[in-house]
């Protein structure tokens, strides 16, 4: 992925709030994207690197079983851990899990913070970044997929998706890739077994094959994953990225902060007008 990065003022004017542990690896991992992008604005040293406050909250029930009605409701967890993070002075909140998106509303409405929607600002990304791309592939969790998370905001800027049908074998893979036991990315940690880096290819392959010009890596653990190969038969999307410069460039006020607009909306990201 490539970015127009914009040189980082020295002033830092909004602290981003990481809500973390979903899973284990979720905000190490976007903290070294945030890292990274910070380095390529410029950062050489520990000062010119932004401040933020993280809570891995790993003891959140199941985002995916909380969406299909088979675990714990998690909307509790989101919300206290939310204002945890409030009170630890965060400006806005960047939520390290694709599927927790699915209760986006629920936890807003009940938070005076703002939240960033993943999907929303990955959409954007793709809409400006490949505005000839009509069809996007989504690799995700069951709860991402039903929930159609992606699928609404690819809709907006009218962008068809591509997903594995849910029961589907290769939908199966998905999920194995991520939840197995024995050798998923949840389960193998900072280490991903040769296993589910051949699922993860063979569900891009199978997406490419039915006619998505790129795909979204819509779980942190696939991002994860596909971090970890050289090449891929489709070129992929990593929200994680994405969320990483839009943090950045709230921190830095090179956009404005959202605004809590009403308890289920949030305004745009607009640009800040010189």
């Amino acid at each position: 992925m490539s970015y127009t990065l914009p040189k980082t003022p020295q002033r830092q004017l909004k602290l981003p709030g990481i809500l973390g542990g979903l899973g284990p690896l979720a905000h190490i991992e976007f903290e070294q994207r945030l890292l990274h992008h910070s380095s390529r604005r410029g950062a050489q040293c520990d000062q010119d690197h932004p401040n933020w406050v993280v809570l891995s909250a790993a003891s959140t029930p199941d985002r995916t079983q909380s969406l299909l009605g088979t675990g714990t409701d998690c909307v509790p967890y989101l919300v206290r851990n939310s204002c945890q993070l409030k009170a630890m002075g965060a400006d806005f909140l960047v939520v390290t899990c694709n599927t927790a998106h699915g209760f986006y509303h629920q936890v807003q409405a009940q938070i005076d913070i703002p939240w960033l929607h993943m999907m929303d600002a990955t959409v954007k990304y793709i809409a400006e970044s490949f505005p000839t791309v009509r069809q996007v592939g989504v690799l995700a969790t069951d709860g991402t997929l039903r929930s159609q998370l992606y699928t609404t905001s690819l809709a907006q800027y009218g962008i068809s998706s591509i997903l594995p049908p849910l029961g589907s074998p290769i939908q199966h893979r998905v999920m194995d890739s991520i939840y197995s036991p024995d050798w998923g990315i949840k389960a193998t940690g900072a280490w991903v077994s040769e296993i589910a880096l051949i699922e993860l290819i063979v569900a891009s392959r199978w997406l490419a094959d039915q006619g998505a010009e790129l795909i979204i890596a819509g779980c942190t653990e696939i991002s994860i994953g596909l971090a970890k190969l050289s090449q891929l038969p489709i070129n992929w999307i990593d929200p994680l990225d994405v969320m990483a410069n839009l943090s950045l460039d709230l921190a830095y006020g090179l956009i404005k902060a959202p605004i809590i607009m009403s308890a289920k909306r949030l305004v745009s990201h607009d640009v800040v007008a010189d």
